[in-house]
This record gives structure tokens, sequence and C-alpha cells, in this order.
């Protein structure tokens, strides 16, 4: 049951379930055909991997994920950073970006499955949620500027968000002004149905308009061109051997696939569990995407990840269980072997549209503002992941939004809380003096609390609060005891400088003590001497036994400083 958690769905399944999980299943192939076919155009890959990718790795997904109701697929986002990693990667034989693509599906999962193995697990939070919402955002206007030339019909050769538009600038005579009229309407249909009939699946209605019109009033003659040739056939497994690309390169690029994906996909699953009631284990979860990526890659697609629309549309339809992924996996199969002749008609502009819409999906404008209201340094950190992904590439900006998640912990740690504690008359327990007005401090007795771990690059900031508080003691302190309940980890660097602080309120005459020493921060100060030079007689399992054995002293005066 633990290794298939597919099969445990099944000891409690109700047979009221059965239509509720078949209906959501064809709502998710419905909804998941029109991006699936769309998705791989912003690398440059054919449509039929993004078919493939929404078959076997729902199945894959379905027997090792640990989710009832997430529902795996391409998704925008990752397939920009797939697009980047492909063009790092250099010049490729004809058809080998997608060898190369379905490599870096089959290396995503592995690395799942290893990360899973060593509990990385916490990699999901490791680019904080303001910078995975700037980070997003910033995927999402390179998205946008890429729909340029299916939206007009004109060629754009230049990379980046500026010259793109002044490409198409000057060469404003060439859009093919059918094309643009049918994007820009499919566009506006898509948002005005998002914001006011978000059930109905947009990207279904205007594949469904764009191919009627397509059939109906030969859209290829006035120069709107088709996807093309899908083949009609299921796939195949086979391993993914790209030639003439770097081993170590794959590795890195996949690496980089993993952060974003995961990222945006554990997002997604914690979500929607956080409406369902459903818990998340991310490093389960690893397991689920690493088997559903391996299945991408064995079987000729993309790396996936978690899908909100699709996941969206599994929870409005009633859902209960992974069986709607294998009901949707079926369907798309089916529309693989026998719509193909269909699907080839769909105009690019549809698609362009499609993805233009997606991308602006990806634009949390509510997101960004409430960071701007609850926190302004989030908000910074907010730019500094879309400025990233704008300014210095996908691939470099996964670097900086990495290097803004550590700059953000540091900023977070490196001034941690803290505060002088006394006791409340006619209250138990102990009271931060500067919180409560009326709670006093012991005379004879010092308590400081740190409110976070000490490591090397706190270490000046708070020993310069422990020199502000030495010097400011009342003459008649004995005793100076620190709170460490809320200390975490210490590190050599801040054992040193508790060492130091010793000696300091020694000189003074006073006791130094540690209260609620965790059991990891102990083991360190144990080894590095730290605990036998303040003495066991100085350390305490709570406050309470501290003010006891301060009291038992005779008020401190019986203590003899170290």
């Amino acid at each position: 049951m633990a290794a298939l958690p597919f099969l445990s769905q099944f000891s409690n399944y109700k047979r009221a379930w059965l239509q509720a999980d078949f209906m959501s299943g064809l709502s998710i192939a419905a909804v998941g055909l029109p991006s699936a076919i769309a998705y791989p155009a912003i690398a440059g890959l054919p449509p039929e991997m993004g078919l493939y990718s929404s078959i076997v790795p729902l199945i894959a997904y379905a027997l090792f994920g640990s989710s009832r109701q997430l529902i795996v697929g391409p998704d925008a986002g990752t397939m920009i950073v797939i697009a980047a990693v492909l063009a790092s990667l250099g010049p490729l034989a004809a058809g080998g970006n997608v060898a190369a693509a379905a490599a870096i599906a089959l290396v995503v999962g592995l690395l799942c499955f290893i990360a899973s193995l060593l509990r990385l697990g916490f990699i999901a939070s490791f680019l904080s949620r303001p910078i995975l919402i700037g980070f997003m955002s910033g995927i999402a206007l390179s998205i946008l500027v890429g729909q340029i030339g299916r939206l007009t019909g004109v060629s754009i050769e230049s990379d980046g968000l500026i010259r793109p538009l002044i490409e198409l600038a000057g060469k404003v005579a060439l859009i093919n002004w059918p094309t643009l009229v049918l994007g820009s309407a499919l566009f506006i249909l898509l948002r005005v149905l998002a914001a006011t009939m978000p059930k109905i699946p947009g990207p279904v209605v205007a594949i469904i308009i764009a191919t009627t019109l397509a059939t109906v009033f030969d859209l290829q003659s006035y120069g709107i061109a088709a996807i093309g040739p899908i083949p009609g056939r299921l796939p195949t497994p086979q391993l993914p051997i790209p030639s003439g690309i770097d081993l170590g390169d794959l590795v890195l690029g996949a690496a980089a696939v993993l952060l974003v994906s995961f990222g945006s996909g554990i997002v997604t699953a914690r979500s929607f569990a956080a409406k369902t009631g459903e818990t998340v284990d991310a490093n389960r979860e690893l397991v689920g995407f690493g088997a559903a990526n391996v299945a991408a890659g064995l079987f000729g697609g993309i790396p996936v990840t978690g899908s909100d629309s699709r996941t969206a549309i599994n929870i409005s339809m009633g859902g209960k269980t992974q069986l709607a992924s294998i009901v949707a996996a079926v369907a798309l199969a089916l529309a693989v072997g026998f719509l193909t002749a269909t699907l080839q008609l769909i105009p690019k502009a549809a698609l362009g549209a499609i993805l233009a819409s997606a991308a602006v999906g990806l634009i949390d404008i509510s997101a960004l503002s409430k960071l701007w209201r609850t926190s302004r340094m989030e908000f910074l950190f907010a730019l500094i992941g879309m400025s990233g992904a704008i300014g210095f590439g996908v691939l470099r900006g996964v670097i900086v939004a990495v290097a803004a998640t550590l700059l953000y912990l540091l900023v977070r740690g490196a001034k941690p809380r803290d505060a002088v504690l006394g006791r409340m008359p006619g209250h138990e327990g102990f009271y931060k003096l500067h919180k409560h007005p009326e709670a006093q401090p012991i005379p004879g007795l010092a308590i400081y609390l740190i409110q976070g771990s000490l490591l090397f690059f706190n270490v000046d900031y708070v020993k310069r609060r422990f020199e502000q508080l030495i010097t400011a003691l009342p003459a008649e302190t004995r005793w100076f005891v620190l709170d460490a309940g809320a200390v975490v980890q210490i590190d050599t660097t801040a054992a040193a400088m508790l060492d130091d602080m010793h000696a300091q309120i020694a000189a003074r005459g006073i006791a130094f003590g540690i209260a609620e020493l965790h059991t990891e921060p102990r083991a360190l100060l144990e080894r590095s001497g730290t605990l036998a030079r303040i003495g066991p007689d100085m350390l305490f399992d709570d406050l309470e036994d501290a003010l006891a054995a301060f009291r038992e002293a005779g008020g401190g005066r019986l203590a003899a400083p170290r």
C-alpha cells in the first residue's frame, strides 16, 4: 500500500464516486488537450510531445503520487525554462531538441527520486513564495513576448523582451492582419471567460471555434498558418539518447527545470490540499513527480509538474481519486488515435492566444498587491525574482532567484528578535518587558531571550545587543540568564561569542547561565568547552528552574561568578 498510494485510495472507494471521477477525467482531458498542443511550441517542440506528456505521466503519478486530486501535465512556466535549457545546450542536429527534451524529463525524474531518498523535500520551499510569484511573473512576460510571431504571422528572430518588439515595429508591413484579428479575438474571449465564467474551459472553447472557422472558411487561404500534421500514433517506450550534448550540461539544465517545476508544482499541490483538507508530504510528492517525469522521458514527452488548471477542473467537477487521471489519460490517448486529422487544422494563432492568456494568468496581481500591503521587504524580493527572469534570461534568472532566496534568509536571520523578560504580578510565566508595560524585571536577575538561531552571519549583531544590555544592567544584577528556548542552531562562531560574553559578564561580578538549551546546540557547546566554562550549576532546563536556583542562592548573593 505504501509503495502504491493508488491502491490505498481504493481500499475505501465508494461506488458513488465513480461517476464523479469519470466525468472529471473527461473534463481534464478536454481542458488539457489545447494546452498539451500549445505548450511545446514555447520551446520550439512538436505538439505531439505535449500530448504524450498528458497520457502516460498521468498514469504514473496516479500510481505513485500521494495526492488524491492533483493532476500533472505540461506547464507554461516550466516550458520556458526548458526552452532556455535547450538554447544553452547549443546547436542541435535536426530533431535533436526532441531527444534532448525527453532526456531532460527523464533526468528530472531521476533527480526527483534521488532527492526523495535524501529527504530533500525542503527544496520545494527553496524558492520562497514572494520570489516564486515574481519569478513566474517574469516568465509570463517572456511567454507573452514569445507569442508575437504566432499572433501576427511575422517571423521574429530576436530574443529578450524589448528587441522582439523593436523587430516587430520594423516589420509592420509583414503583419498578416487576418492572423492578428483571429488571435486577438480569441485572446479577448479567453480573458473574458476567465473573468466572468471561470468554470467554462476557455482553451477548449477557443480551439473549437478556431478549428471550426479553419474548416469552414479555409483560413489557410488567408495566410493563417495551421499547426500542421500530428502523428496519429501512441508513443512507445524508448530511452532518449541525445547526441552531441555534454552530460554535465544536461544534468545542470534538468536541475534548473526541477527547481522551478517542483517548486511551482508543490505550491499548486499545497494550495489545493488546503481547500480539500489533504496533507502534502513534499518527499512523497517527489516520488510521484519523479515517476511522472520518468514516464514522460521514456515515452517521448516533456517534463511535467502539478497543473493548476487541470487540478482546478478536477476539484470543481467533484473528482475524488486518481481514477480521474487515468480516465483523462485514456481519453487523450483516444484523441491522439482518432482526432489528429482535425487537430492539425488548429490555427497557430489559437495556440498563441491560449499561451498568451495562460501567461497573463501567471501574473498574480492580487498576490503582488497583497505583498505590497503586508511586507515591503517581501515585495522587493518578488521584484528581484521578476527582474531576474526578465533581465538575465530564465536560466540565469533561476540563479538570481536562488541567490535572492539566500539573501532573503540572511536578511531575516541577520537580526533575530530579542527581549528582556520579567514577571507580571498575579500571573505565571515570564513576559517581554517591552511588550507588557505592567511586567517587571526580577531584581538581581536579568533574563535575555533570543528568538532565532545564532550563526556566523548574525553573531556580530547579537554580540552588540548583548553588550548594550550588559552596559545597561542595574548595579544590583547578580545573575544573567540567556533564554535559549528559541535558539534552534548554534555554530562555532556563536560559541566563541558566548565565551566572550561569559567573560565580559563575569568581569562585572555577574554569574552567566543558559536555560532551555536544545539538544543540538548543547552538544556543540559541550564540544567547544563553553558549557564547562559556564558550569553545570548554571545550566537550567527551563526559566522556572533558573529562578528557583537564583532564589535558593539568596537572590544571587551566593553565586560565585565564573
